[in-house]
């Protein structure tokens, strides 16, 4: 049978006549405003104990939601528990707005109120939701360079609300930047870029922290910059850094978000051997020695594309998000291609060496190397 319903306006009257009006939205969507003298119960805080909320199964009972969709089912299911007296509101706490029937904001401290408003789009997605959010707001990912793949990767990973970043890049910021790096303005010209991009990042979200190391990493202080991160995304632009990267990360246990670009293409990958040996590749199984410097220009040399650096580190954002969240599949094992000029994807899979030098399973971490020798020589 249909569920009755009713509209805004009189409900608001029946509320005056003594009907009992249910807010079943979740706290973070009340945050923005609720019905005046709405009771605030989740819907399926209600469904699962109606009695102690609604003792009375005669009253005569108005549920309202967003948009009116999940009060409809609500009111159903509580129907069926046995009140004879429920009805929906139609079109939601939305229609009622509209009609400009009274709304009030439910007493939060400012922190609270700021995480739910500012999280609210994350808040009402599943797979994140509350406890989610609280994660990644507890989660710290380290971001190896400040520049054309880290600056879209350190914006959406601020915005989603990743509670520590961790930059480290020893480079500072100069006008052929401007083109892709696009944590960086013109008035940060000649300063560090980790610096630059601390300012606009907590611009962005004041609720992040954002640590600036502005050093290079080599073999002798990697463990310390990767010390506590739960994602290290790789937004280097040369081989040496990268070898180093995977090989901490594999001796550490941490996973590694791969992305690199070069002229019209680019790649994305995550990098899992350290927790998943033998089940998942590391760099260095895709690619055992550098290719010979002429065949691997840098950008200075080459070229790239503005936009493209911003397609492979939001690609690079996804995944750190993702693994921090443990939601979906991630992109271990797969190697995914990008050609800006065509518009294709193209994914190839990727099996773990069993002979890998560092991420074989049972052989002991080889030590760090003079990376920047390795792959001079083109291994």
């Amino acid at each position: 049978m249909e569920t009755p319903s009713i509209s805004p306006g009189a409900a608001r009257e029946r509320q005056r006549h003594g009907a009992v009006l249910v807010d079943i939205r979740e706290a973070h969507e009340r945050a923005a405003g609720q019905a005046e003298g709405a009771l605030a119960i989740a819907r399926d805080e209600l469904q699962a104990d109606p009695g102690r909320y609604l003792p009375d199964e005669d009253a005569e009972i108005l549920l309202v939601c967003q948009l009116g969709r999940r009060s409809q089912d609500a009111a159903a299911a509580l129907r069926a528990a046995g009140y004879r007296n429920v009805r929906s509101v139609e079109g939601g706490t939305a229609r009622w707005a509209e009609e400009g029937l009274p709304l009030v904001r439910p007493e939060l401290d400012p922190d609270a109120a700021d995480f739910l408003e500012r999280y609210s789009r994350h808040l009402r997605l599943p797979g994140v939701g509350m406890e989610g959010q609280r994660k990644l707001e507890r989660s710290r990912v380290l971001l190896a360079g400040a520049g054309g793949l880290g600056s879209p990767a350190a914006f959406y990973l601020a915005a989603a609300g990743v509670g520590h970043l961790r930059l480290v890049d020893d480079d500072t910021v100069d006008r052929s930047n401007l083109q892709r790096q696009i944590l960086h303005v013109e008035q940060a010209i000649g300063t560090p870029k980790v610096e630059s991009a601390r300012a606009r990042l907590e611009a962005l979200n004041p609720r992040v922290r954002v640590e600036a190391v502005p050093q290079r990493i080599d073999p002798g202080n990697v463990e310390a910059v990767l010390d506590g991160m739960d994602v290290v995304i790789d937004g280097s632009d040369n081989f040496p850094l990268r070898y180093l990267l995977n090989d901490a990360c594999v001796k550490l246990g941490k996973p590694l978000v791969y992305g690199a670009v070069q002229r019209f293409t680019g790649q994305a990958s995550v990098f899992d051997a350290g927790r998943h040996r033998g089940r998942c590749p590391c760099y260095r199984c895709l690619f055992p020695e550098p290719p010979p410097p002429e065949f691997a220009p840098n950008c200075a040399d080459a070229g790239v594309f503005g936009v493209l650096p911003g397609i492979v580190g939001l690609l690079q954002a996804t995944e750190a998000i993702k693994l921090l969240l443990d939601l979906g599949e991630p992109l271990a094992g797969r190697l995914l291609q990008f050609d800006a000029l065509g518009m294709r994807f193209r994914e190839t899979r990727l099996a773990p060496d069993p002979d890998c030098l560092v991420c074989a399973p049972g052989r002991p971490f080889p030590g760090y190397i003079d990376y920047a020798a390795f792959c001079a020589s083109g291994g």
